[in-house]
């Protein structure tokens, strides 16, 4: 069935639009340039979906696309050339993502009621004469509060201790409440299905996302005595992670999503999922539970026919705060597309200015899955610290394990506009400089800065600037990494040599470099990142 949405759909028999009037607050960055605060315009506080009155028009069959689509070009062909046109480009990915991938995520129900105690949340929801409630667990840190609180859908692999240590409350909810695994696709139960009926075409993550929501209905509802409601993370591992996933893109007012090894129908890119050795595939995910809407079923053998995928679905939550944890010992999860998904949809984050909004970490040393591991303590507290306490401004780093690095070059054909004024294709600012400005070739300059570092590693990120007065048609950087530090894994340029001098030349869509523009390529490498690349060159042909 369909269900009532506050968006205008030209393709839909009836068409319900509500106006919603956005009062659009410009971040300034900060003068330490960590990215704390950033030059874009964020949705409304309490706003689940700012673009619900953009009209999306409907689509035909695909063509096939064997690379990543144009995040940034809209369904009638025009790019994004603005921050203000973002807003609802954002909501034509999201009404592709739910027609083509989970499902239709329904408005608000007509009655959310419920209470928010010390110990536990109720939820009781009503819609056209029917009705279903649920619970969630409420554990609470030391102090006083009120906490903001991180979301944990289904206890599985989430670390719970670290996440109170942080000062974040652990909200625990059983999505099964909401949307039961086991059950065949013409009789899903569950309160969503309660509401909605057990032959919707919406899958179990869905389901799963509109429960959240409902969740952070209730706690705004509560008055803030015990939970804030302005600062609501979410999180969960495996099939949970892929519900975690959609939480956070189909909700703006989840400030923190933090999805753990969700594999095949998560964060990994559909298109690779069939070349990546071991993943689990679509087919797999789609039939082992109706986790995905029943459309997806569709675009099982062909994800290339997809006019989206989830690079884009990862810029939904843009620029709100990211942090994606994977296993690269696990083939079965398909870790690999799962970095060209982060990868690519930092892309939108580095657009909107908010580059260190987004972290990615696959460098792990235990394989078991859903453990709760020590290489990400560190930055869980800081993502918690950052985006639901607002009381640090570490900036987003990309650990990714060499044994399933991905090449988003291979992937893409598109550029990266700046949509956040600052005078850059790249957009983002944050982490060390150093380095300096390159020597020019034909008007190219390259500088080097330091976006994060860790014990034996660091991100560096390289910019390529035209400071002539003509288009760069093509550009080579050259470096000489310091002794001891060696490249594991680099993206948005092809590099010759992974210690000593090396040479990084551009990919076929990043090589044209308008004058004044600016474009980038980042890379980790182990090492100490004490001693910047020197020598740095720029040449163009």
């Amino acid at each position: 069935m369909r269900f009532p949405r506050r968006r205008a759909w030209a393709w839909a028999t009836t068409v319900f639009v509500a106006v919603v009037s956005l009062a659009v607050a410009a971040l300034l960055p900060r003068p330490d340039a960590t990215d704390s605060l950033v030059p874009v315009a964020q949705a409304e506080p309490g706003v689940e979906d700012d673009g619900a009155d953009c009209a999306v028009p409907g689509t035909g069959p695909s063509a096939s696309r064997p690379g990543l689509p144009d995040p940034f070009r809209k369904l009638d062909g025009t790019r994004v050339s603005t921050g203000s046109d973002w807003r609802c480009r954002r909501a034509e990915i999201r009404e592709l993502a739910e027609r083509h991938v989970y499902g239709q995520k329904p408005a608000k129900p007509d009655s959310v009621t419920g209470t928010v105690s010390r110990t536990g949340i109720t939820v009781r929801v009503a819609h056209q004469g029917r009705s279903a409630s649920f619970t969630a667990s409420v554990d609470l840190p030391s102090g006083t509060g009120p906490f903001p609180a991180v979301v944990v859908l289904g206890g599985l692999g989430a670390d719970t201790a670290t996440i109170k240590n942080s000062g974040a409350a652990v909200v625990s909810f059983d999505p099964y409440a909401v949307g039961k695994e086991g059950t065949p696709r013409h009789n899903k139960q569950g309160a969503f299905y309660s509401l909605y009926g057990s032959s919707s075409d919406t899958g179990l993550l869905m389901a799963w996302s509109w429960g959240v929501s409902r969740i952070i209905d209730v706690i705004e509802q509560s008055g803030g005595s015990v939970l804030r409601a302005d600062a609501t993370g979410v999180t969960g591992c495996s099939r949970f992670g892929k519900g975690a996933f959609a939480a956070g893109a189909f909700d703006q007012r989840v400030a923190l999503t933090m999805p753990i090894e969700s594999g095949s129908g998560g964060t990994g890119i559909f298109r690779g999922i069939p070349g990546e050795s071991g993943a689990q595939p679509l087919s797999s995910a789609y039939s082992e539970q109706p986790w995905l809407g029943d459309a997806f079923g569709s675009f099982t053998g062909s994800p290339a026919t997809l006019p989206v995928d989830t690079h884009e679905i990862v810029g939904m939550i843009a620029p709100r705060g990211l942090l994606v944890m994977e296993n690269p010992h696990i083939d079965w999860l398909g870790a690999r597309s799962g970095s060209v998904a982060a990868l690519g949809g930092a892309e939108v984050y580095k657009a909107l200015g908010a580059a260190g909004n987004i972290s990615y970490w696959s460098d792990v040393q235990d394989g078991t899955h859903c453990a709760a591991r020590p290489e990400w303590r560190t930055p869980l507290r800081q993502n918690i610290q950052k985006f639901l306490l607002k009381s640090g401004s570490s900036s987003g780093v990309f650990r990714i394990s060499p044994a399933k690095s991905g090449d988003l070059s291979a992937w893409r054909d598109w550029q990266t506009p700046d949509l956040a004024d600052t005078g850059t294709t790249g957009g983002g600012t944050g982490g060390d400089t150093g380095g300096g400005p390159g020597t020019p070739g034909d008007a190219c300059t390259a500088a080097y800065r330091t976006v994060n570092s860790w014990s034996g590693g660091f991100q560096g990120e390289v910019s390529v600037r035209n400071d002539g007065t003509g288009a760069l048609d093509g550009w080579t950087v050259g470096m000489t990494l310091a002794p001891g530090q060696s490249i594991s894994s680099l993206w948005n340029g092809r590099n010759t040599g992974t210690t000593g001098a090396v040479t990084v030349r551009n990919t076929a869509w990043n090589g044209t470099v308008e004058p004044g523009g600016t474009t980038t390529f980042g890379f980790t490498a182990t090492g100490s990142s004490s001693t910047a690349p020197h020598t740095l060159t720029c040449d163009s042909p």
